[in-house]
């Protein structure tokens, strides 16, 4: 059973920083591309970055490059996403998902909040 439990959400006012985590079981996460996708109340969830399983091909969306870094650490099969210069534009439920499918199975999330 896929299992991933995001963490690291939080308030913070805009032009700050939060690195979000998701750790992952049930699947071979080495072997897995995964992605990041955020949904806003009322929206339906989007895909703003992916990594490939190596860890070195890596994807964002225009909305987020440049401010966001994605990275994996596959012996601890973790995922994290570094975000930075954040926006009130970035609040969202953020949700970490194998492969590319922003409606693909994912876990609680972890709510980020950006508001002064």
């Amino acid at each position: 059973e896929v299992q991933l439990v995001e963490s690291g959400g939080g308030l913070v006012q805009p032009g700050g920083s939060l690195r979000l985590s998701c750790a992952a079981s049930g699947f071979s996460f080495g072997s897995s591309d995964m992605s990041w996708v955020r949904q806003a109340p009322g929206e339906d969830p989007d895909w703003i970055s992916a990594i490939r399983s190596g860890g070195v091909v890596k994807f964002y969306d225009n909305s987020v490059k440049g401010r966001f870094a994605i990275s994996r650490d596959n012996a601890k099969n973790t995922l994290f996403l570094q975000m930075n210069s954040l926006k009130p534009d970035d609040t969202a439920v953020y949700y970490c998902v194998r492969g590319w499918d922003p409606f693909g199975s994912r876990g609680q999330g972890t709510q980020v909040t950006v508001a002064s």
